[in-house]
């Protein structure tokens, strides 16, 4: 049974504990993705299972065993998803070159207005109709239609949710997020879509970065460059939504007549800096190119990747650790309904603008 810890007793220490069985079980994952296939030598199901099913896998396992022995809490400092998934997303900018962000930028712009919008009403009437109250509304919609738990997080404090309606948004996410990992890349095939439609599709439906990275991995390096563009627009977005809802709750719901009016500045706050770092990445990466013989530049940006490898395998490991049972039981019934049914039209309006947008579209 889990011990209650108070804050003061979650320490530096036992952070960085945390981040130690984060790292055992990166190592675990990078062991089990080099050996597996070679163990089972021919086995196509052996060579197709890629590091985020083991990263997953491992963390959910972890998961399990920490809760039961009551140190899953104590450690939790040290499961930094935001930061292994923001690191990554950095050094992966260094191998995807700039005149493809620029090629994909229109399309992905037009993809991540028209989806963030319907989704966002679609989810905000929804939710309206069986009765939930306005803070959850928001925090189900902005994360349901962005960027998963960034945008609620960041919805949270434009409408001042409850503490406990932010944990339960992020836990929703995680628990509609894991799957779609692994069903998304074979529903891709099955439908027989080209990376750049699959990337985007990804990109544009799974709600959270690190899941997008994980399922544009499994179906390849083409649909995670065009995955990861269409998410980073959509988290480029969120500045703009909680805008939006801070005006909203400051002006018509909460109706204050001291309500600070908004500005650039809140935009900017609210603003993810780690795309600046993607771009930065690919601006240097694409000019060093051009500097160096083509094998001196390979190797080096093979560094980067395999850097990347590891933030990612990071990333996904907590994912896995971070994943709550208890705040879905709490919730009750309709904020699932609402959840389920705004997924299901993210994933087929995503999957037509994709088709519309990114059909023919080359990374080359």
């Amino acid at each position: 049974m889990t011990t209650p810890i108070s804050a003061g007793a979650r320490t530096w220490q036992w952070s960085a504990l945390g981040v130690l069985a984060v790292l055992l079980l990166g190592a675990v994952t990078r062991f089990l993705e080099k050996g597996v296939p070679s163990w089972f030598e021919g086995s196509a199901l052996a060579k197709a299972i890629e590091f985020p099913v083991y990263a997953i896998a491992l963390g959910l396992l972890g998961n399990a065993v920490l809760t039961a022995s009551g140190l899953r809490e104590r450690l939790a400092g040290g499961f930094r998803t935001e930061f292994f998934i923001k690191t990554g997303l950095v050094l992966l900018g260094a191998s995807i070159n700039l005149k493809l962000i620029v090629t994909a930028a229109g399309p992905a712009i037009v993809q991540g207005i028209v989806l963030i919008s319907t989704v966002f009403l679609f989810t905000w009437w929804l939710s309206g109709k069986l009765g939930l109250d306005d803070r959850l509304r928001a925090l189900l919609s902005a994360a349901v239609s962005i960027c998963g738990v960034s945008a609620a997080i960041a919805a949270a404090g434009a409408v001042q949710a409850k503490r406990e309606q932010l944990a339960y948004s992020a836990s929703l996410v995680i628990a509609f997020a894991l799957p779609s990992i692994f069903i998304l890349p074979a529903l891709a095939s099955l439908l027989g879509l080209s990376p750049q439609v699959a990337g985007a599709w990804i990109g544009g439906n799974i709600d959270t970065t690190a899941a997008v990275t994980a399922a544009g991995t499994i179906v390849g390096e083409d649909a995670l460059a065009i995955a990861t563009i269409v998410k980073v627009t959509q988290n480029a977005l969120i500045g703009v939504v909680v805008l939006a809802l801070t005006a909203w709750f400051a002006f018509r719901v909460e109706r204050r007549p001291d309500a600070p009016r908004p500005g650039l500045a809140e935009l900017w706050r609210r603003f993810p800096k780690f795309v600046l770092g993607f771009l930065a990445a690919s601006v240097i990466a694409t000019w060093y190119l051009t500097t160096v013989a083509a094998d001196e530049g390979k190797a080096v940006i093979g560094v980067a990747n395999d850097l990347r490898t590891w933030f990612l395998i990071l990333a996904f490991v907590s994912i896995g650790l971070e994943f709550r049972v208890s705040a879905l039981r709490e919730a009750g019934w309709r904020p699932v309904i609402v959840f389920a049914t705004a997924t299901v039209v993210n994933v087929l309006v995503a999957l037509a603008l994709a088709g519309l947008l990114f059909s023919g579209f080359t990374t080359g």
